[in-house]
C-alpha cells in the first residue's frame, strides 16, 4: 500500500490591523492600539507570503482584518473572541461580524481539510504569527517559538526537526519549544487537533520574535530550514 502524501497547509489568523470602514467609529479614540502586537502580527503576513511563494501549498488562507474586531485564531466560547471595543455591540451586530469575517476563513479551511483528508492525505498545518518581543515590562526569552501539542508524536517529531534546522540555519537566535505560549490551549490549530488524529493532522503555530520582522536573513533560514526538515518526509 502506497505511502499517504504529506499535504502542506498554510494559514495567518493574525496578518492585518484593518478596521472596515463600518467598524472605525469604535476605535477613533483608540487608533494606536491599531499598530501594537495587540491589534495584529508585524511581520507575520510577509512570513506567510514568503513561505507560500517557495512552498506553493495545498491550500493557504490569511487574514488582514484586526484581530480586535473578531479573533479568528479563538474558538467561539472564549472571552477573547471579541474585544472590548466590540463586546458592548448588540448581539445581531456580534452576530454580523462573525457571518462576515469569522465563519467564511474557519469554513474555508474546515472543507479544504476535510476534501484532503477524504483523498487519503496526511495534513500538516503551519499557523504563522509572531509576539511581541516585551509584554508588561518582561522581555521574552526567545527569537522563534515552534508551538506543538506534546501528545501528538507527528507533531512533536516535527517540531524538534524544524528547531534542529532552525538551529544549524539561524545558530546565532533563540528557539524554544512551546514558548512564549503553550501549544495545547485554543486556537484554529487547536480545534482540528480536536478533530482528527495525529496520523491525519499536525498543526504546528510558528512564532516569530517581532524584533526580526521584515528581516529578510531570518526569513530565509526560517524558510531553508522547512525545506531542509520537509525533504526528509519525501
Amino acid at each position: 500500500m502506497p505511502e499517504k502524501i504529506i499535504q502542506l497547509f498554510l494559514s495567518c489568523e493574525h496578518g492585518g490591523n484593518i478596521i472596515p470602514d463600518c467598524y472605525k467609529h469604535l476605535f477613533v479614540a483608540s487608533m494606536d492600539v491599531l499598530e501594537t502586537h495587540r491589534g495584529y502580527d508585524r511581520g507575520a503576513l510577509p512570513l506567510f507570503a514568503l513561505i507560500k511563494s517557495e512552498f506553493h501549498p495545498a491550500f493557504s488562507i490569511s487574514n488582514e482584518t484586526c484581530r480586535l474586531l473578531v479573533d479568528l485564531n479563538r474558538s467561539l466560547h472564549r472571552r477573547t473572541l471579541l474585544s472590548e471595543w466590540t463586546k458592548p455591540l448588540p448581539v445581531d451586530e456580534k452576530q454580523r461580524i462573525l457571518a462576515q469575517y469569522y465563519f467564511p476563513y474557519r469554513r474555508a479551511f474546515i472543507d479544504a481539510l476535510k476534501v484532503s483528508l477524504e483523498k487519503g492525505h496526511r495534513v500538516l498545518h503551519l499557523s504563522v504569527h509572531s509576539f511581541t518581543p516585551l509584554l508588561n515590562g518582561v522581555e521574552r526569552q526567545t527569537d522563534i517559538g515552534i508551538l506543538y501539542h506534546p501528545g501528538r508524536p507527528w507533531e512533536k517529531t516535527f517540531a524538534a526537526q524544524w528547531k534542529t534546522a532552525l538551529n544549524a540555519r539561524l545558530p546565532h537566535l533563540r528557539v524554544r519549544f512551546n514558548y512564549p505560549y503553550l501549544g495545547k490551549p485554543d486556537g484554529h490549530v487547536a480545534f482540528h487537533r480536536k478533530v482528527y488524529g495525529d496520523a491525519q493532522y499536525a498543526g504546528i503555530e510558528f512564532e516569530l520574535n517581532q524584533k526580526h520582522a521584515g528581516a529578510e536573513d531570518v526569513y530565509a533560514g526560517i524558510v531553508e530550514a522547512l525545506k531542509d526538515v520537509l525533504a526528509l518526509d519525501q
